[in-house]
């Protein structure tokens, strides 16, 4: 053959490929350099993202600057509940949404669009003028930031939710359903395991987003500070470097919780297989 087509012909095979691993590496080189800065002794200089010395400091004291522990624990608590409300409340709603017809339904699927397409600055403003304007301007706190976080993780919820269900062949309900199966014990046995992966893909999408929220936040958290607010008073004197542990700490724990999923998920197929 000759060498140019056979050059081509390669080429062609593996373009997609080699794109996916460029794309990959433009992803991951920003969290690389987190990784990196997580062990960066920048104590010597006062240009913080230069590396200056190899340590370990940063993580066994990830909390040493004043503030950041507690900044941290507010907005793990605030996602972990904004999490839980918007997964059951979003879950709900897809149910409705997929499996049942009622007035209004397109347009409930077009509203739900709404806080995802709408820029967070308008979302933040609107709460805070909303909270305002029921008289909570002097409690902005704990409370005006969970339902704040909620409302925006809802859209998320249900989307991701909605699709799994979409995708859902409906012959497997009726084949539990032919078998004497209650529609209770269908949906718990066959129904809701089918569900559950997009359920916690929605949970764990909603984690992310509230735990990393600045601007709806900042807009409705009065004198509350969360580990994004942190990051952003500390960043106009020099962003410590624990800043980066969290933030490594973070993603190694998505990584291992999607992996572990997945684990779990291949065994229950070769379990079923044989």
């Amino acid at each position: 053959m000759n060498p140019v087509r056979r050059f081509r012909r390669w080429v062609g095979q593996h373009l997609i490929l080699g794109l996916g691993l460029l794309v990959l590496i433009y992803t991951f080189v920003p969290i690389a350099v987190v990784v990196l800065m997580g062990f960066n002794d920048s104590s010597k200089s006062r240009n913080v993202y230069k590396f200056q010395e190899f340590t370990f400091g940063n993580w066994l004291h990830p909390f040493k600057p004043n503030g950041m522990g507690d900044a941290v624990l507010l907005s793990i608590e605030i996602a972990l509940v904004a999490t839980l409300i918007a997964t059951i409340l979003g879950t709900l709603a897809a149910f409705a949404l997929v499996r049942h017809r009622f007035v209004g339904r397109n347009a409930a699927n077009l509203i739900i669009f709404l806080p995802m397409a709408s820029p967070e600055i308008v979302l933040g403003s609107s709460l805070l003028a909303l909270f305002v304007a029921a008289g909570q301007g002097g409690r902005l706190g704990f409370v005006t930031i969970l339902i704040a976080h909620v409302m925006f993780c809802l859209s998320f919820v249900i989307v991701t939710v909605k699709a799994r269900l979409s995708g859902l062949d409906d012959n497997l309900e009726q084949a539990a359903m032919d078998l004497y199966a209650t529609e209770s014990q269908t949906f718990w046995k066959v129904t809701f395991p089918l569900v559950l992966p997009g359920i916690v893909s929605a949970a764990l999408l909603s984690f992310s987003l509230s735990f990393d929220d600045f601007i709806i936040t900042n807009l409705n958290a009065g004198q509350s500070v969360t580990f994004p607010m942190f990051v952003y008073g500390s960043s106009q004197r020099g962003v410590p470097m624990q800043v980066n542990v969290i933030g490594t700490a973070m993603f190694l724990i998505a990584i291992s919780i999607v992996l572990g999923s997945e684990i779990v998920r291949r065994r229950q197929q070769r379990a079923l297989a044989s």
